[in-house]
């Protein structure tokens, strides 16, 4: 039986996809007319982009915390929190191997955090859930494309060499490699899904590899972050919170939405504070540094840094997203 819950999951996924569609006109548009956009406001829009993503990963004590007791409150806190952080100096100390360690984990945490909103959306309709064969066939690319695209684009390079020198060659040689690689699984999943017909999931891949391929590589993966991943994985959020299922029950989608979204408000302020902080003891002392550029790179490592520990708690109900929708 259809549920209320399933208007969230489905406005979701119509948001989503009309924010990539436009994202990947406009700038398909703008390759067609030779218009580029500068450095400066594609760090600008970025950064915007990234902010609108942020709340959704904030708010993990609110759904994984375990309250039975002071002291797993207190251990899962500190836990939480020294993972963040070790992982923050990691990648600030090992910029090479700790992007592309981070690449990877995200990849996989953006793709198969996908599949099982898909799976849930199902669930919340009344529909047969997806196969593991389908998923993954979905997972791999759908968490590949905005990722690796974007950063195997030449116009990336720039980018990379403006805020942190030591990743400009990320890949090597195997740049190219990587690139095809990922292009042809997507091109390869898309007509499986077509052949199956999963309609909706192949307009998703094709859809993000758009995206991915004709934005700027740097707004491509923010847009992607702020307007796909973090508004899916909101709506994954609401029917773990009683506050935004209430609104559910009323019938108000949006508001419910919003429930899902205002407790992680506060960490938008924080990453900033964080960020300028860091910039003005790191960068300010540095002849000729870009602040805009030294802004986003600290906030991209807070946010990765970040992802390490809510990857492994939202692990669990990605799983169960997975194994505990029977077949009707």
């Amino acid at each position: 039986m259809k549920s209320p819950l399933s208007r969230v999951y489905q406005g979701s996924t119509r948001i989503s996809r009309v924010c990539a569609f436009l994202a990947f006109l406009l700038f398909a548009v703008f390759q067609l007319a030779n218009l580029e956009v500068a450095i400066h406001a594609q760090v600008v829009i970025a950064i915007l982009a990234l902010a609108v993503g942020i709340p959704h990963g904030a708010i993990d004590h609110l759904i994984t915390i375990p309250r039975e007791s002071k002291r797993k409150f207190i251990a899962f806190v500190t836990i939480y929190t020294a993972v963040a952080i070790l992982a923050a100096l990691a990648i600030a100390r090992w910029n090479l191997i700790g992007f592309q360690l981070v690449l990877l984990m995200s990849a996989l945490h953006f793709g198969f955090g996908d599949a099982a909103f898909i799976n849930e959306g199902k669930k919340a309709s009344g529909e047969k859930k997806c196969s593991g064969t389908t998923l993954i066939a979905y997972a791999i690319p759908a968490g590949f494309l905005p990722v690796i695209l974007p950063l195997t684009d030449e116009r990336t390079f720039k980018v990379l060499a403006d805020l942190n020198p030591a990743l400009t060659n990320w890949a090597g040689s195997f740049s190219e490699t990587i690139r095809s690689i990922t292009m042809f699984l997507a091109a390869v999943s898309i007509i499986s899904l077509v052949v199956s017909r999963n309609f909706g999931l192949a307009t998703d891949l094709f859809l993000l590899g758009a995206l991915s391929f004709f934005a700027p590589p740097l707004i491509a993966f923010a847009i992607y972050f702020g307007f796909w991943h973090a508004i899916r994985h909101t709506a994954r959020l609401v029917p773990k919170l009683p506050k935004a299922m209430v609104k559910v029950d009323d019938g108000s989608t949006a508001k419910a939405f919003w429930a899902a979204i205002f407790p992680g408000l506060y960490a938008i302020l924080g990453i900033f504070i964080l960020g300028i902080f860091v910039v003005a003891r790191t960068f300010s002392n540095e002849i000729g540094s870009n602040i805009s550029n030294d802004l986003l790179w600290v906030i991209l490592v807070i946010i990765w840094a970040l992802t390490v520990p809510h990857m492994a708690t939202t692990a669990r109900f990605d799983r169960a997203a997975f194994t505990s929708h029977p077949r009707p």
